[in-house]
């Protein structure tokens, strides 16, 4: 009658008693097995407390993205995971927050309303207009873009989209999108679309046309501490004498690099590229000229600067293989 052999039957009591802890029991009387006590739920997962600790740590990690649409829904799922879990670790749950936290600087704000219009084209594949003021501009300015991905990077929310206006994948700040509205026009999604790919020459989500050998010496005190972490997939360390480090990467744009560089102050040397040693010795010479007050007024930066710091006016991206090049930079041709 239920379509299922005999062992099928008893092996799924027994998961059930054993696995779910469930109390079954056999009623010899009778010939069958029945709960030895109410049973109000039955548990739907099966996890252990190093996972349900993992999911704790990925609940706090996406929390720090304030503004995204996903840090309270995450909240409430691994309340409602965790709620029948009470009587079967040996933790209390409660304690978790006392016992595990993040913090975290310089969090972009990001506005509800813009990501969830953006995520609901991504989704559906449907064109959008956005006001947008660039690292350049002034004031905003309209966009046509065909939305691919939001990408969660340094504390910020960033889209990636194909601009039509210029033909190109561009990478926009959600902070600096002032206005998202869907145009109700659908486009054909490149299936050879992959973000790790575009961004995989770069340091964060700043992306150049140009490969760079980045070579730096650390001094022993920077250079214990860059040793405990995993800057770049390209990264080499080659140990030096007096407990100094040479690291080496290779990247496809200077802007977030040298910031990351300037960050570390004198204990660090740029060995190469020469491009990289310039922009780096200028921007010394202008803090130093900042701090002894020959410097009394802060310039915006001209254009010729920013194409000299390899600051694009959005990310433009990049591919090692010509065929992707010739569909990713220029996109696709045709409109949908």
């Amino acid at each position: 009658m239920l379509e299922v052999s005999t062992k099928t039957v008893q092996r799924d009591l027994d998961f059930m008693r054993d696995r779910q802890n469930l109390p079954i029991d056999f009623d010899a009387r009778r010939n069958g097995y029945y709960y030895t006590e109410p049973v109000e739920s039955l548990p739907s997962i099966q996890v252990s407390e190093g996972e349900v600790v993992a999911l704790f740590v990925a609940q706090k990690v996406l929390a720090q993205y304030k503004g995204s649409l996903f840090e309270q829904p995450l909240a409430r799922a691994f309340e409602k995971l965790t709620a029948g879990l009470r009587d079967s670790i040996s933790f209390p749950l409660a304690t978790m927050d006392d016992a595990i936290s993040f913090k975290a600087t310089g969090v972009a704000d990001a506005d509800l309303a813009i990501f969830d219009v953006l995520h609901k084209a991504i989704t559906a594949c449907e064109e959008v207009v956005i006001r947008y003021r660039s690292l350049k501009d002034r004031a905003a300015r309209s966009r046509w873009v065909q939305p691919y991905h939001l990408l969660g990077a340094s504390h910020s929310w960033y889209l990636i989209g194909f601009d039509k206006e210029r033909d190109a994948f561009r990478v926009f700040s959600l902070p600096r999108i002032k206005k998202a509205e869907s145009v109700g026009q659908s486009f054909s999604r490149l299936k050879d679309f992959n973000p790790k790919h575009l961004l995989k020459g770069s340091l964060g989500v700043f992306v150049g046309r140009e490969t760079h050998k980045i070579r730096m010496r650390f001094d022993s005190f920077a250079a214990q501490l860059v040793r405990e972490r995993q800057w770049h997939e390209t990264q080499r360390i080659e140990e030096l004498p007096h407990e100094e480090l040479e690291l080496s990467m290779s990247l496809n744009s200077l802007f977030e690099i040298e910031r990351w560089i300037l960050s570390w102050g004198p204990h660090v040397e740029v060995l190469e590229p020469a491009q990289l040693r310039e922009q780096i010795l200028a921007k010394a010479e202008g803090i130093a000229a900042a701090y002894s007050g020959e410097n009394n007024s802060m310039e915006p930066m001209s254009a010729t600067l920013w194409e000299y710091a390899g600051v694009p006016e959005e990310t433009i991206f990049a591919t090692t293989d010509p065929r992707a090049a010739g569909r990713v930079m220029k996109g696709r041709r045709g409109r949908s």
